[in-house]
């Protein structure tokens, strides 16, 4: 007998397993009724609703019902979902033994001490028949599996078999036979004119069943075969036989030598169990009427015996609480060798290609009686098995020589031997593990060849050629057979099974509850540890690194070498695994097992999850990204792997919910998706949260954001304070005066130095002494003359002054309102740079690539165009939405032809985002170094050499500019810290990473120019033309500072600066077009020519639009229609938004019907050209010219030696060296 599950508690009376789910019913002789799970071995309810015992007890097959009987004469419907009671059935006047639902009518049966049987009807709650015929109690009774039938046990000595099918016939719809019995004679009637229906009793006796000395206690039905067996207090086990037209006793069981309790069939075997108050229960041969087996206990009598509906599982409830058990192992023998499975099923063994799925028997088994093999061995090489048998203590295997043709019978008889264990370690030798504890080492014949004591082992499993396991009490030793020495030891209790990955480089050695996984040598790896009981598992070995997938009772999981594991798929019944088989496509996994039937199966399981996992752990960031981009992986258990593996990353690419996106952005360092779910969230703990990790980094601009939304008046004073932002620290002090704040008031004046404030301050608050003497030690003489006049005259005492007193002033700031702090290099993460891989990489030199759906600002200044949209009344918009001017993309206003053709267009677009992490903190050096480029010199504080390089290099002339900008990378290029208390602050130089000369780090990166050139495309969209052309000539002067590392970085770089120099120019002159006059034809002309000029500026397609767009409506009104028909082919070529693209067609079909200019104009598109940068005229090809020495502005000769007014710094035409930022234009 083999225990599965044990409880404690008072006396079991009865006993029903659950037909699906793992729940068994225990009803107590307390009146408690007990809901366990015997898989899991947990309670999972109580249910206490009866006075005294619960004798019967009985699941539903289908419904979440349950039946309960006791000794207070009541009977109990309950519903577990619900966990209560639904309703009670009275009826019967004594004790009721049992109860038992129909597995199909809705009736219930119940068996009482009143000497009745009755039926009760569930659903109308009434008793529907009562069966008299017992003289005495009747302990049980239950109705036929499949048949019209009940059999009832009584203390009258007899057992009855009674058939109902009058009832039924009376209570339920008729079947398909009877329905058509009925058709045909309807009206039937006996000799006195009754239906023969009306005269059928509900039920009658069929059998009486008389032999039992004494009272019978138990009587049950054969699942299949019209047998029944009783159990007595006479001590014995009686075998009934039954047909229609009598019933007799077969044989009878003895060997209790007390009274008998209960008594049932095995489903699948030809096996009787009972159990008695002798504290036994035995199992009994129905052939031969013999006890096989006998399991006995110390103290408890056994009261009931039940059996599961479908699996091999019984339990017996007795005096001290329930066992569950199986009489018999059923975990099939098998071996697998490459891709076949060998397995034994009804003494067969058989071989399965698990690839073609062909199953073929090989020969059959002999030996082992009824009981089934315990393992089995396979010798590939010379086509022999062993096969071990237990039953009891006898251990014995069995050496075949396997026939090479399926089918064949094997040559000769098996080699027998008596041995716990028996497995095969090389080509010819095979090892034993006998009583005594000795390993044999026996040869083909079955021969001794070597013996090996090992005093404490009493398990053996393959550990490959020549190698052993051998299975200790607490430790598991891996023998070299041939030295008979121990090669390595692990301290692992109760190891059960051994499982090999293909190179046998790994071992997983599995436990009742436990899953651990070794190296060859035994070296501990990880260990899980199950709830269930693991059964099987196998590796995958076509990963990067293998897997371990095993089951328990109720799942398929894996497991990965480093401690990861986790749930596949559930599992119905219990499986066995063999071999995982890996997708050919890369899919779905397939997985061979076998039941405990020992039918192969395949199973379909996704390997999504581990391989993922594995990805992540072996840096294949690639296949990561298609992961996320491809699969299905969901769920919070994914999400806290991530988080807890270190991958914030990663897991922000599942996520939706704003709080979760919140912090995982927050661990990676990605300030913009946080921003993103802050503003989602709009709460103040999440705006702290961000304030406080942008303030980690630097980005002091979302910080100042966060603490206004937080309305955190403080914080926000004093962050404008130390970024030097004076300006918005007095409107914070204006701010705090309109909420009367005076405090805040106060100190606002404090940081600011602003002392007429503060002594105003004290002097409304009534403190004029503070006030006096605020005057006075600042010398405001006038004011404090006031208030020494105030104080005297409200008789206070006038303070005396302090001579010693020092000023409070506020130290001015170096650079103020700066941009972000570079306090943090910023890099991307190696899943970022496979992702941008995957993506396609961008240059660095970012471009817009989205028309805007409506050109904000100063785009839409000009006259509409179209002049059959407009109503009646309605004025075109003539004046500019903002005063630097703008975009004149308006074509409200133009008249074109009603009879145009139907046009149409299409456009499409895409949109990166990245995301990045900071890194760690450096570590400071000595500074040192030749200086050859201008960033360095500024840095080091020589300002004087780096206006001499910038001047040779980039001709640069006007450094007035460049005064904050030098004294913010000064600042930058340094740090401060504290020595000892008494002295100032050391300062050091900040050294440049991973560099040899020793150089200072690098202040002006171009990757924050690209970011300010974004700025400047953003702005230029929505019109605001001079705000655009700050931030783009702040980037042209910031190039030459630049220190790049590579030639790819330094081409960015004057990418860059012609970018700038290009769009510096068009919007100057889109500036001054726009403020110049329009009331003559000639300088109505100029304006057209200037704003054609505008398109031959190389800007970004979206800005590109624009200026077609605006030069389109102003030739078109001009008249010159050759002139619009070539602006607006070329707009239709940037592929613009279908709207515009429609209009333009419809310009285009209305130029092309008179091609004509009306005016001649100063413009030839066909001849190319550049615009001087001061007279906006066109400067033809062959033509001289001179150009800007930084931004390469083009300039007609007479203008050589001026300032350049795109830059604003450098002087034209000027001989210089060019542009110097890389250390690679310096080597020979």
């Amino acid at each position: 007998m083999l225990t599965k599950f044990e409880t404690k508690s008072a006396r079991v009376k009865g006993i029903s397993f659950h037909a699906k789910r793992p729940w068994v019913l225990a009803s107590l002789h307390n009146g408690v009724i007990q809901l366990w799970d015997y898989r899991m071995c947990t309670l999972l309810e109580k249910f206490d609703d009866h006075d005294g015992p619960v004798r019967g007890i009985h699941f539903h097959i289908q419904q979440p019902l349950f039946v309960s009987g006791g000794d207070d004469y009541k009977i109990k419907v309950w519903n577990y979902k619900q966990r209560r009671c639904l309703f009670t059935l009275l009826g019967h006047l004594d004790y009721i033994r049992t109860t038992f639902f129909h597995h199909e009518y809705p009736w219930i049966l119940s068996a009482s001490d009143d000497q009745t049987i009755r039926i009760w009807n569930w659903q109308s709650r009434q008793c529907i028949s009562v069966l008299t015929g017992h003289n005495h109690y009747v302990m049980c009774a239950q109705f036929h599996p499949t048949e019209d039938l009940i059999v009832s046990a009584s203390l009258d000595q007899s057992v009855r078999v009674w058939d109902f099918s009058g009832l039924r016939k009376k209570s339920v719809a008729p079947g398909p036979t009877g329905l058509a019995d009925h058709l045909r004679n309807p009206q039937a009637t006996d000799l006195f004119g009754q239906s023969p229906l009306l005269l059928q009793a509900d039920a009658v006796v069929k059998h009486v069943l008389e032999g039992h000395d004494r009272g019978v206690n138990w009587a049950a039905f054969h699942p299949t075969l019209p047998l029944i067996v009783s159990a007595a207090d006479d001590r014995q086990v009686k075998l009934w036989r039954m047909n229609d037209a009598k019933a007799w006793e077969v044989d009878a069981c003895r060997g209790h030598y007390h009274n008998v309790s209960c008594a049932l069939f095995h489903a699948r075997h030809e096996l009787l169990l009972s159990n008695s108050e002798d504290k036994s229960i035995r199992v009994w041969d129905m052939t031969k009427r013999t006890c096989l087996h006998t399991f006995r206990r110390e103290d408890e009598r056994f009261w009931v015996l039940s059996a599961h509906p479908t699996l091999n599982l019984f339990a017996a409830g007795h005096d001290a609480g329930m066992v569950l058990f199986k009489l018999q192992r059923e975990r099939p023998a098998y071996a697998v060798h490459n891709n076949t499975l060998f397995y034994i099923k009804d003494r067969q063994l058989r071989k399965l290609d698990m690839q073609s799925h062909k199953d073929s028997p090989v020969m059959q088994i002999k030996g082992g009686g009824r009981v089934q093999p315990y393992s089995m061995s396979l010798n590939h090489a010379e086509w022999c098995v062993l096969v071990s048998w237990r039953a009891g203590d006898t251990h014995t295997y069995e050496l075949y020589a396997a026939p090479r043709d399926e089918g064949a019978a094997p040559a000769v008889e098996p080699l027998r031997g008596h041995a716990s264990s028996a497995v095969w370690v090389a080509r010819n030798r095979f090892a034993a593990l006998e009583k005594n504890n000795q390993l044999v080492i026996r040869n083909l014949k079955n021969e001794v060849s070597k013996k090996i004591a090992t005093p404490n082992c009493d398990e053996i499993m393959y550990a490959g050629t020549g190698m052993l396991l051998l299975r200790e009490p607490d430790a598991v030793q891996l023998l070299d057979v041939q030295q008979k020495r121990t090669v390595a030891t692990l301290k692992l209790s109760k190891c059960r099974y051994a499982v090999w990955n293909a190179d046998m480089s790994l071992v997983a050695l599995l436990g009742k509850h436990t899953v651990t996984i070794c190296t060859r040598r035994l070296e501990q790896l990880c260990t899980v540890t199950e709830g269930a009981r693991v059964k099987s598992g196998a590796f995958d070995d076509s990963c990067p690194q293998p897997v371990f997938i095993y089951t328990t009772a109720n799942h398929i999981k894996y497991c990965c070498k480093d401690g990861d594991y986790g749930i596949i798929r559930t599992l119905d019944v219990p499986v066995y695994v063999m071999r995982v088989l890996p997708a050919p496509n890369g899919g779905a996994a397939r997985v061979v097992c076998l039941d405990r039937e020992a039918k192969p199966k395949v199973l379909t399981i996704d390997t999504t999850e581990y391989r993922f996992k594995l990805a992540l752990v072996t840096r294949q960031y690639e296949q990561v990204l298609h992961m996320v981009r491809t699969a299905k992986l969901v769920g919070q258990s994914i999400i806290a792997y991530l988080q807890e593996k270190g991958y914030p990353e990663v897991a922000l690419h599942f996520v939706k919910e704003p709080r979760t996106r919140l912090s995982l952005a927050l661990a990676c360092g990605n300030i913009e998706a946080a921003l993103d779910a802050a503003k989602s969230l709009d709460d103040a703990a999440a705006w702290d949260r961000l304030a406080e990790a942008a303030l980690q980094t630097g980005n002091h601009q979302i910080v100042e954001m966060c603490y206004q939304r937080t309305k955190n008046f403080d914080k926000l004073s004093f962050l404008y304070l130390i970024t030097g932002n004076l300006d918005k620290l007095r409107k914070m002090m204006k701010i705090a005066e309109i909420r009367r704040d005076v405090s805040a008031q106060f100190q606002g004046a404090l940081l600011l130095g602003d002392v007429t404030e503060r002594i105003r301050l004290l002097k409304n608050a009534g403190q004029l002494s503070l006030a006096y003497l605020t005057a006075i030690n600042h010398k405001q003489l006038e004011e404090a003359e006031q208030l020494r006049a105030a104080l005297e005259a409200a008789n206070l005492p006038v303070p005396a002054a302090n001579p010693d007193a020092v000023f409070l002033r506020p130290p001015l700031p170096v650079a103020r309102a700066q941009p972000n702090w570079p306090l943090l290099a910023v890099s991307k993460s190696l899943f970022e740079v496979a992702s941008a891989g995957a993506g396609g990489a961008g240059g660095a030199v970012a471009a817009v690539t989205d028309e805007p759906l409506e050109a904000a600002g100063a785009w839409g200044d000009d006259e509409d165009v179209l002049a059959e949209n407009k109503e009646d009344g309605e004025e075109a918009a003539a004046e500019d939405a903002c005063s630097d001017g703008g975009w004149d993309v308006g074509d409200d206003d133009l008249e074109l032809p009603e009879e145009l053709a139907p046009v149409s267009a299409n456009m499409d677009g895409e949109e990166e985002q990245a995301y990045f992490v900071a890194p760690t903190r450096g570590a400071g050096l000595a500074m040192a170094g030749t200086l050859r480029i201008a960033h360095d010199a500024v840095a080091l504080g020589q300002f004087e050499m780096a206006c001499r390089m910038l001047n040779e290099q980039v001709g640069i002339v006007n450094f007035e500019p460049y005064v904050d900008t030098f004294t913010s990378m000064f600042a930058c290029a340094r740090m401060q810290f504290g020595a000892l208390p008494a002295l100032p602050p050391l300062t050091a130089l900040l050294p440049r990473p991973t560099d040899k000369d020793r150089l200072p780090v690098v202040t002006v990166k171009l990757n924050d120019l690209v970011a300010q050139l974004q700025q400047s495309y953003v702005l230029t969209t929505g019109g605001k033309f001079t705000e655009a052309a700050v931030v783009l000539r702040r980037v042209a002067r910031a190039v030459p500072l630049l220190v790049v590392e590579t030639r790819q970085e330094l081409a960015e770089a004057q990418q860059l600066l012609a970018i700038c120099a290009d769009y510096l120019l068009g919007l100057q002159m889109e500036t001054a077009r726009k403020a110049m006059p329009k009331n003559t034809l000639e300088e109505q002309k100029r304006t057209c020519e200037m704003a054609a000029y505008f398109t031959h500026c190389k800007l970004q397609p979206v800005h590109q639009i624009l200026t077609l767009r605006t030069a389109l409506n102003m030739f078109f009104k001009l008249k010159n229609y050759r002139t619009a028909a070539s602006f607006a082919r070329r707009l239709l070529e940037l592929g613009p938004r279908p709207e515009v693209a429609q209009q333009a067609r419809k310009i285009l079909q209305a130029c092309e019907k008179s091609p004509t200019d009306e005016h001649q104009l100063l413009y030839d598109e066909h001849n190319p050209f550049s615009i001087c940068g001061l007279s906006y005229t066109p400067i033809y090809r062959g033509k001289p010219e001179v150009k800007c020495a930084l931004c390469a502005a083009s300039f007609l000769p007479e203008h050589k030696g001026k300032l350049c007014p795109v830059c604003g710094v450098a002087e034209i035409g000027k001989d210089v060296l060019g542009l110097r930022i890389c250390p690679l234009q310096f080597q020979r």
